[in-house]
């Protein structure tokens, strides 16, 4: 049977290439609003982040989304997004017997 291919994406913090499945999308609309997109299929501009705690406290003390989306963003996105990365995580250790 023929291996299917892997969608890769780069974690915009860290400049690694990894699977689309171990990243979490985060997609900046036409009203310029920044949200989290659990499902990978919000339409506009998106950029990717690791499911990984350390990683997202990182963006928020860099303010990579600030400069991604060349927008000001407010400081309780990032802590929903470090409590998503981190619920992400817990689940991901749990039920991922890989």
């Amino acid at each position: 049977m023929k291996q299917r291919k892997i969608p890769m994406r780069k974690d915009i913090v860290t400049g690694e290439m990894a699977p689309k499945k171990q990243l979490v999308r985060v997609v900046r609309n036409q009203d310029q609003e920044v949200s989290i997109d659990p499902t990978g299929k919000q339409s506009g501009r998106g950029a990717y982040i690791s499911l990984d705690v350390e990683i997202a406290k990182r963006a928020k003390k860099e303010r990579t989304f600030d400069h991604a989306f060349s927008l000001k963003i407010d400081d309780q996105f990032y802590d929903d997004l470090i409590a998503y990365v981190d619920h992400q995580q817990a689940r991901r250790e749990l039920f991922d017997h890989d």
